[in-house]
């Protein structure tokens, strides 16, 4: 899938709903879908518990936190991609705080050319962050898939007194002649002696 094709989930968390109208110009359906705007950081917290976004846009302060907190967690703690606009006068400031989390920040006022750009970055990260959970998880299935053929491995030491390498080439040799997985070999094995 392209990158023009990507649709993205965003929660937004504003309570200035002059930059509310402005930003859902910027988001049309058809490149950000869902688009949920929440007024407070206890309505995010309860928003990115129920689903996972590929953007949070925080617009700080806001009414009950400065939101400062929830985007360092929401950043260490899930592939999405966070945006945090602080005042000017203190930009620099909470920059130093949150930069090292991963979190974007942007001085406001902002224009909207700047905000586009902005979304583009949070394109880009979040699309790097899609392809390092892809590889995370590609390195546990191969984990678990190497757990599972020891096991067996052991099952064929124990009950049939093969040795190490002739189990591991007996499971190689079955998936080859079988043309599945070691992992299926492995799993049959292990439903048979176990």
């Amino acid at each position: 899938m392209s990158l023009k094709e990507r649709i993205y989930s965003v929660l937004v968390v504003s309570a200035s709903k002059s930059f509310n109208t402005s930003l859902a110009d910027m988001l049309p359906e058809s490149r950000y879908y869902p688009v949920i705007t929440v007024s407070s950081v206890s309505s995010a917290k309860r928003c990115a518990v129920e689903r996972v976004f590929d953007f949070i846009m925080i617009n700080s302060p806001l009414p009950d936190d400065s939101g400062i907190n929830f985007a360092i967690d929401t950043s260490l703690k899930s592939g999405t991609a966070v945006l945090l606009l602080v005042r000017s006068d203190i930009h620099d400031e909470i920059f130093d705080k949150v930069a090292e989390h991963g979190v974007f920040t942007m001085p406001k006022p902002t224009s909207k050319p700047s905000m586009i750009q902005a979304l583009r970055w949070l394109a880009s990260a979040r699309e790097r962050l899609r392809k390092s959970e892809k590889r995370t998880l590609s390195f546990e299935e191969k984990m678990e898939e190497i757990r599972i053929v020891n096991r067996a491995k052991c099952l064929l030491i124990s009950e049939l007194k093969m040795s190490e390498p002739n189990a591991h080439h007996y499971i190689q040799k079955q998936a080859m002649d079988r043309c599945i997985s070691c992992k299926e070999v492995a799993e049959n094995i292990i439903l048979t002696y176990s």
